[in-house]
């Protein structure tokens, strides 16, 4: 049976973040849900890095493995995939914030220098605020609750924590030289995300799906579950055939 490596974001852990999707791919695949460091229900941390934890991830590969990376996740998921070639099947990112691969579209270089502002002068104080304030440049259709329950406050102290994804060095010659099949979600919602997206499109030789109408939260859309089943069938057709 192929294994589904499910590596989530920021803010949600992987339960909340995947859970349709596991609901529809568990009857026909090995589905393996990662929560990362520093979610719940593990403790707290004090810093959130993609480097450390594409190389926690990199431990946790098998041979043969399929990894699908959202957002954060997505960044990190291209990282261990750079790390893993000779192991993975395939990749799948959906709207990695990686803008260093894009920076000569005004749109991405914008979005960097705007989670950049973000993250130096926002209200890092009030965990609330400044999630509020992060999906609001995101794209996110996510309303919270106020307050925040203790899920979401860890999550949005996480977020806080993080290491900005706008200083991800992504090896995109590598990744292109990488034997398996790539694909590249976009919710069809932010100019910056598209922008990135076009550029890993193009660069990896990637499949391309644009799935709108859920936000930056197109993992959620009703049509991942089929997609995600048909390009791992066909990635493990290709490494049979």
């Amino acid at each position: 049976m192929e294994r589904i490596v499910l590596v989530h974001g920021s803010v949600t852990g992987g339960g909340p973040t995947w859970a349709s999707t596991v609901e529809h791919l568990a009857d026909r695949f090995e589905v393996l849900v990662l929560e990362r460091p520093g979610f719940p229900p593990g403790p707290p941390v004090e810093h959130v890095d993609f480097d450390e934890h594409a190389h926690w991830l990199a431990d946790l590969v098998l041979d043969g493995d399929h990894l699908v990376g959202h957002s954060y996740g997505g960044v990190i998921a291209l990282l261990t995939a750079s790390l893993v070639s000779d192991r993975l099947r395939s990749l799948t990112c959906v709207e990695p914030p990686c803008t260093g691969v894009a920076l000569d579209n005004p749109a991405v270089a914008a979005f960097a220098r705007g989670g950049a502002e973000l993250w130096e002068h926002g209200p890092r104080d009030d965990p609330e605020a400044f999630l509020r304030t992060f999906l609001i440049a995101v794209g996110s259709n996510f309303e919270p609750p106020s307050p925040l329950s203790p899920e979401l406050e860890q999550g949005a102290r996480a977020l806080i924590a993080e290491r900005g994804p706008w200083e991800a060095e992504i090896p995109l010659a590598r990744l292109a030289a990488a034997p398996f099949p790539k694909l590249v979600v976009s919710g069809a919602h932010h100019a910056a995300f598209d922008g990135i997206c076009d550029v890993l499109e193009r660069e990896l030789s990637a499949e391309r799906v644009d799935l709108p109408g859920f936000g930056h939260s197109a993992q959620r859309h009703p049509e991942v579950p089929p997609l995600l089943a048909d390009f791992v069938a066909r990635a493990t057709g290709e490494r049979q055939g």
